[in-house]
């Protein structure tokens, strides 16, 4: 079975090089970035301006190959690729959830953005606190590790 996507926009941020940037929107606050949305799209922008947050599906498109293992940044263990947010991925997908500041034409400006500029942008989905939210009881490996999250950026492990 082949699955074709295309993208919709183009994900528009300061991180030119994957080295330092922040490894989650957690760690990104108050960065800035733009979406750029292609003609075709723009329709579907309606009734989006009433979301304070949207969820950005996008492709890891300078992620080559993949691991089963990885050792994650926020860890010196190797871990199962599924218990982690590495990019190195069988389907190389991301997922970020950001501030939708506003929406000028075909342009979403928003805000603790933690994606590598020119990252092709797949679906976008607004972030409903009752969907999206819930109550966790296990946190896994990562329990206790997110405390300093501004602080610990991306680096050339997932080249």
């Amino acid at each position: 079975m082949q699955i074709k996507f295309s993208p919709i926009g183009i994900i528009k941020t300061p991180f030119i090089s994957k080295e330092g940037m922040p490894i989650q929107p957690g760690g990104a606050e108050g960065i800035k970035g733009e979406i750029e949305i292609f003609p075709e799209f723009v329709p579907g922008l309606a009734d989006l301006d009433g979301f304070s947050h949207i969820i950005l599906l996008y492709h890891f498109h300078e992620s080559n190959g993949f691991d089963l293992k990885v050792k994650p940044f926020l860890d010196k263990k190797q871990r199962g690729v599924f218990s982690t947010r590495a990019p190195k991925r069988p389907n190389p997908i991301g997922l970020s959830v950001v501030k939708l500041i506003e929406i000028r034409n075909n342009i979403l400006v928003v805000e603790n953005i933690d994606i590598l500029d020119k990252t092709p942008l797949m679906d976008i989905k607004p972030y409903i606190p009752a969907f999206d939210i819930h109550k966790s009881e296990k946190y896994g490996w990562i329990e206790n590790r997110t405390k300093d999250l501004d602080k610990i950026k991306s680096d050339n492990r997932f080249r």
